[in-house]
């Protein structure tokens, strides 16, 4: 009894000791040394830890940190800062969780964004090897009507990185653990709202037998109530004289469940429903997106082969009824 009773109090002392340092401490040496999910766990413990835990500029940091590319340009860190309902804060809930799996009941957007900034940061084994800001209008007639697609290099462009290049297909396969990539798509307007459209890493690594080129794959499956559809990621990397990787190209494009590509003005509608719906969770993010992926490639799958089904049974319908009028015309000449 009397060894419990000393526990209890030393726990309590401890408890007592942590509330009673000064909060620029807490501040200073202790939450500066968390990530963003250890930040938001910190905030859950206490009121006190809830109160410092919002400061803006500790958020701040932590999206710049995690998205080196949200610290590049004045305008997007204003627009962070000035975010509805928490600034840092809520940009970081928004961007950090995978997409929702439904984006549930969403109808083509009554005013559709006039523009839209893609804020994209790429690390292989834990360092930045990519990272640019873009902003991508979406009122004009061409992006309307052409397939979407949003390149951040041109046909031409290279981004030299010091990381070696992966030789042979076992390297090649690594990179699925190795390289990370976060794909940030903004509404500046009107209620400021954000996503991630990327799966954290890769679905797909695949390497040219003659070029040597690796094209890795990220995919979000985005929802509304015209059905599913892939938001696929691409990014190229090819090695240089000296061996080094580089990166010559990172793009995003949507299709639908039968390979068609949409068009601008079709994607907005699956991006509004991104953006407007209920984010998924911040855990696991890796093998949430995996299965996600793998579930509609089952889908399509399946989809593809009932497809192959009625049209196997049209044919055979077809030839039958084309038999059947050959049989009748034969019987009807026999008949005079």
């Amino acid at each position: 009894m009397q060894h419990g009773a000393t526990a209890t109090t030393t726990e309590h002392g401890g408890a007592a000791g942590f509330s009673a340092l000064h909060p620029d401490i807490i501040k200073s040496h202790v939450l500066t040394r968390l990530d963003g999910p250890a930040l938001g766990s910190a905030a859950c413990c206490s009121a006190t830890l809830r109160h410092i835990s919002d400061d803006g500029k500790l958020w701040s940091d932590i999206c710049h940190s995690t998205w080196p590319s949200t610290a590049s340009s004045p305008r997007l860190s204003h627009l962070i800062s000035n975010f509805p309902d928490g600034g840092a804060r809520a940009f970081f809930s928004h961007a950090f969780p995978v997409v929702a799996a439904d984006g549930g009941s969403v109808r083509p957007p009554s005013n559709p964004p006039a523009e839209l900034i893609s804020a994209v940061d790429i690390f292989y084994k834990g360092k930045l090897i990519f990272s640019k800001v873009q902003e991508t209008e979406t009122v004009t007639g061409w992006f309307r009507c052409s397939p979407f697609r949003i390149d951040l290099l041109d046909p031409k462009d290279v981004v030299p990185t010091r990381v070696k290049h992966p030789e042979g297909d076992g390297a090649c396969a690594e990179m699925i653990d190795d390289m990370v990539l976060s794909w940030i798509l903004i509404d500046p307007t009107g209620r400021r709202r954000a996503v991630n459209l990327s799966s954290h890493k890769p679905v797909a690594v695949q390497r040219h037998w003659l070029s040597g080129e690796v094209q890795v794959r990220y995919a979000s499956i985005l929802a509304a109530d015209q059905g599913h559809v892939q938001c696929g990621i691409v990014v190229t990397c090819a090695a240089s004289e000296g061996g080094e990787m580089q990166v010559g190209e990172v793009s995003v494009e949507m299709e639908d469940m039968d390979g068609n590509h949409l068009t601008g003005k079709d994607s907005l509608v699956f991006l509004h429903g991104a953006l407007e719906g209920k984010k998924g969770t911040g855990k696991n993010r890796v093998d949430e997106g995996q299965r996600r992926y793998c579930k509609y490639m089952e889908m399509k799958r399946e989809r593809r082969e009932r497809k192959l089904r009625v049209e196997s049974a049209l044919d055979m319908f077809s030839v039958a009824f084309g038999i059947s009028l050959f049989v009748g015309f034969c019987c009807f000449l026999l008949c005079r």
